[in-house]
């Protein structure tokens, strides 16, 4: 079996596994990148994510995970709801749903790693999502998935951003794919409708100010400054990708994988003020939202819970 023949087996069994993108790029180091990388860390806008800091080099050159490393394979993920949350519940990022993304990926993308090596032998590598020390954006765009838009999202040009993405760094030489075009052109949406104004210039996403950043990463109080700015996000925030024009291409996705728990859907604020951190562990046990955890989600929802007269 040639290189050629490899790499479209690859693909064929990426979209059998439910990914619904994937692309491959040469794994060399990211060049573009490293300054970007250098001067964002610099002005501190990683705020406390302190492991932003570390690992530096493997950033931004994937040999430095897997010895050899000649291929780098990028995945999306669909997760783009088919239902959404009901007016005036706190709100929560879509992305977080359902189960969460890490151990569904995790065990699609270790299917597809055994079916590389059944189909080419001895190949050595790793697989990521969202888990290790990669730029898993850079990667993507890379690969031909997409663009990086104004809010430093990933933009596919047929369905747009809400996708997880995925990686496998192997040492097995397949053929590339080719970057596509920046079509975000002269819009500026996203930026005029961040509440913080986290996105302080086109691509550059200050993480210190971003409404993700204080539901979810953030473990101090939420700084009083930002007090009526979170419209009512509690955990994450789409603010940035629901305004985006690309995002008319997305598809609700048709699988019961990350099929949304009830609870996310039809609780009110005055059920969240009510819960128990028993039934919150184990409502949410395999949620995106035991991350934030449930001191976490009270803080937050004390924070975007408006005064009463």
């Amino acid at each position: 079996m040639n290189k050629s023949e490899l790499t479209a087996l690859i693909k064929e069994e990426a979209y059998r596994l439910g990914f619904a993108h994937c692309g491959i790029s040469k794994a060399d180091y990211l060049e573009e990148d490293a300054p970007h990388l250098e001067q964002w860390l610099k002005k501190g806008m990683h705020g406390t994510m302190g492991y932003m800091e570390r690992n530096f080099d493997k950033r931004l050159d994937p040999r430095k995970l897997v010895h050899g490393a000649k291929s780098v394979i990028s995945l999306l993920y669909n997760y783009y709801p088919a239902e959404k949350q009901n007016p005036g519940i706190p709100k929560i990022s879509k992305y977080a749903y359902g189960r969460d993304y890490h151990f569904v990926i995790k065990e699609k993308l270790f299917l597809l790693f055994n079916f590389i090596r059944e189909k080419a032998g001895n190949v050595s590598g790793r697989v990521f999502t969202d888990s290790a020390p990669v730029l898993d954006r850079a990667w993507a765009k890379k690969s031909g998935l997409g663009w990086i838009g104004k809010n430093a999202n990933l933009i596919h040009p047929k369905a747009g951003s809400f996708f997880f993405i995925a990686e496998l760094i192997l040492d097995l030489e397949l053929d590339t794919d080719a970057p596509v075009k920046d079509y975000c052109g002269s819009c500026t949406r996203c930026m005029d409708a961040c509440p913080t104004e986290a996105i302080v210039q086109p691509h550059v996403v200050d993480g210190s100010k971003c409404i993700s950043y204080f539901t979810i990463e953030l473990r101090d109080s939420i700084p009083q400054s930002f007090k009526n700015k979170f419209e009512n996000w509690m955990f994450g925030c789409d603010i940035c990708q629901d305004v985006c024009p690309w995002n008319r291409f997305a598809k609700p996705i048709d699988t019961d994988e990350l099929k949304p728990i009830k609870e996310i859907m039809t609780m009110t604020s005055d059920d969240w003020e009510e819960i128990t951190e028993e039934v919150f562990k184990n409502i949410f046990k395999e949620s995106p939202l035991s991350r934030a955890g449930f001191e976490g989600m009270k803080r937050n929802l004390q924070f975007i819970k408006p005064k009463k007269d």
